[in-house]
């Protein structure tokens, strides 16, 4: 899901997973998330939509490098993303179309793939 920039992104996580076509998938049992959705008030409204269990990939020190391999699966999705240049900087007018090359970046990344 695509949101304009004033959606927080805790508020664009409850209105996606609020969406139908996520009302359908038994199969979603966690979540992981980065540091931003951190608080009970995400994790219950996430239960109460989908059933799933929300977990945070923290860091555990501020100063020190540690890989946390959970926390890299989040960030290299953004960094394959970040490999298509139409969506290196994000010129366009309209967000579906915005959606539209999100989903072409990533089908375009399977098809080399496999």
């Amino acid at each position: 899901m695509v949101t304009t920039a004033e959606v927080s992104d805790r508020d664009g996580a409850v209105g996606m997973f609020s969406e139908p076509d996520f009302h359908n998938v038994p199969t979603l049992k966690k979540i992981l998330c980065d540091g931003g959705y951190t608080g009970e008030v995400f994790a219950t409204k996430i239960k109460a939509l989908i059933g799933a269990e929300v977990e945070i990939a923290k860091r555990s020190e501020l100063h020190k490098f540690v890989i946390m391999p959970k926390r890299w699966i989040v960030e290299r999705s953004f960094g394959w993303l970040d490999k298509c240049r139409r969506l290196w900087k994000n010129c366009e007018r309209h967000i579906e179309t915005t959606l539209n090359m999100v989903k072409l970046a990533f089908v375009s990344l399977l098809l080399r793939r496999y």
